[in-house]
């Protein structure tokens, strides 16, 4: 048996490696993308008082570090029993919706297009930001990144810092913005939709006037047959901050749809001996093995998953071309994971859009931003959706408001199982007569790329460590109930 390994893969957040192993005909028998950094957090926030568990989680990873702040607020208010007032939602929402525009620009300019832009067998010196910015201009490239830049601005105003956000209070916010402040939002946010529309058109124009890469959203080898889980709004439309998770099977019909701690009933987590990432899968369908199909039990959350299991966006821009994408592949739900960088430039656009909606409220500079602390409850759980998808924080904390433990399910830990079978089918694709020129191993990781991976996020916990329905007690009192871990 030969095998070929890709050791570090490029152009994502974190460390790991791709193994193919080929048979004695040179067909793929097998391939395994292995998560082979360690974090920890999960066990790094024991003990640390709940009001500075936000600005702990931020650091998990320096680029998806709003999310993991906004989740754990979140969690915060429910220990704290303190509900934020309107204004401070709205600041949340608007500083979530700054992030993923920021996030998703990177993702797209610099990791998932230079694949398309640059040519996915160019030199690898050649395929990056740089060679992005010789084949498209080097004017539009700075001028992208200028609006990229209005995004983390907006992020810097209303966080108080430009890379891990400092304004965490539990039921609320730490600082009011100001009349000034939301003026320059105004003026940012006419930066992020132009940004919106660019992005949506530079991805029509190099990948669906292109043949050959349109024929590869067209490719039923590169359809990954999930379940889909993303949040809606009571219209069924794509939010983010707030709203209900729903999940549908691979034929789109809805399974279930759940809110806080209800995820304990949905999800469960498989560990496999050759990754720090766990697997989650529907638990409800058990665990089936890294298969994808119409029985499978793996489920997919992002850009795409977002667009499967809502009725699109409630912004007329990205509603627009949501309706595009959808006619292209003659329906929903869309199996194809390069159709993940054409949803996510939409997203870019319809969270623009819905800025430009939130700077409409008169309660945006309002004084009161925080509701006081009530009474600890002990448990908390933070949803929201985050660029690479769903994401859950879950808190438990002893009478004061310090954490007991805590339980951490990211986008990239979710879209695990699926990653594994892009993987698979980009190698069964592209290798041919046992032959893996280095031409090859890009175009094996063209197949990860989609899903945005942060390896960072995935790894929170020591795999295996936990059997099925372990009742943990503290002092002789129940504190939990850890159950299909």
């Amino acid at each position: 048996m030969k095998k070929a390994v890709i050791e570090p893969i490029t152009r994502l957040e974190g460390h790991g490696k791709i193994t193919v192993f080929l048979d004695e005909s040179g067909k793929v028998e097998n391939t395994f993308l292995q998560v082979v950094e360690f974090m920890g957090y999960e066990k790094f926030l024991e003990g640390m008082p709940m009001e500075e568990v936000p600005r702990t989680a931020s650091t998990i990873c320096g680029v998806c570090r709003a999310v993991h702040f906004s989740a754990s607020l979140k969690a915060a208010d429910q220990i704290f029993s303190a509900e934020p007032p309107p204004t401070a939602r709205k600041i949340r929402e608007l500083l979530l919706l700054a992030h993923h525009i920021e996030d998703h620009t990177e993702v797209l300019y610099a990791l998932g297009l230079p694949d398309f832009i640059c040519g996915p067998t160019a030199p690898p010196h050649e395929r990056n930001l740089m060679g992005v910015a010789k084949r498209i201009g080097k004017e539009l490239v700075k001028d992208i990144l200028n609006k990229r830049f209005s995004a983390a601005r907006i992020v810097e105003i209303l966080g108080g810092k430009p890379v891990h956000p400092a304004a965490a209070v539990p039921g609320g916010w730490s600082k009011r913005v100001t009349p000034e402040e939301k003026e320059e939002i105004e003026r940012l946010s006419d930066d992020l939709i132009e940004l919106g529309k660019i992005t949506v058109e530079l991805f029509k124009e190099v990948v669906l006037k292109n043949p050959e890469y349109s024929k590869l959203l067209k490719e039923e080898k590169f359809n990954v047959v999930t379940n889909y889980m993303g949040t809606i709004d009571e219209r069924g439309k794509t939010t983010y901050y707030e709203g209900t998770q729903v999940v549908i099977s691979p034929e789109g019909k809805e399974i279930t749809r759940f809110t806080g701690r209800e995820y304990l009933e949905v999800l469960a987590e498989k560990t496999l001996p050759w990754s720090y990432a766990k697997f989650p899968y529907l638990k409800e369908k058990r665990w089936k093995g890294l298969t994808d199909g119409r029985d499978t039990s793996l489920c997919s959350v992002g850009p795409l998953a977002r667009l499967n299991v809502s009725d699109g966006h409630s912004t007329p821009l990205a509603q627009k071309a949501y309706e595009e994408l959808v006619d292209f592949f003659g329906g929903k739900p869309v199996y194809n994971i390069f159709a993940y960088h054409w949803a996510r430039a939409i997203e870019i656009l319809n969270q623009a859009e819905l800025i430009k909606e939130l700077l409409k409220s008169p309660e945006l500079t309002d004084p009161k931003v925080v509701t006081p602390p009530g009474e600890v409850s002990g448990e908390g759980v933070g949803i929201l959706e985050a660029p690479r998808g769903t994401l859950i924080h879950h808190y438990w904390t002893d009478e004061k408001g310090y954490v007991t433990d805590a339980n951490l399910i990211v986008p990239t830990t979710i879209n695990n199982g699926a990653i594994q079978v892009a993987v698979r089918r980009a190698a069964e694709y592209f290798i041919r007569d046992g032959r893996v020129e280095p031409e090859t191993l890009n175009l094996i990781e063209m197949a990860h790329r989609p899903y945005d991976l942060c390896l960072a996020c995935a790894t929170h916990v020591y795999p295996g460590h936990y059997p099925t329905n372990v009742i943990v007690y503290r002092g002789g009192k129940k504190i939990k109930e850890l159950r299909n871990y």
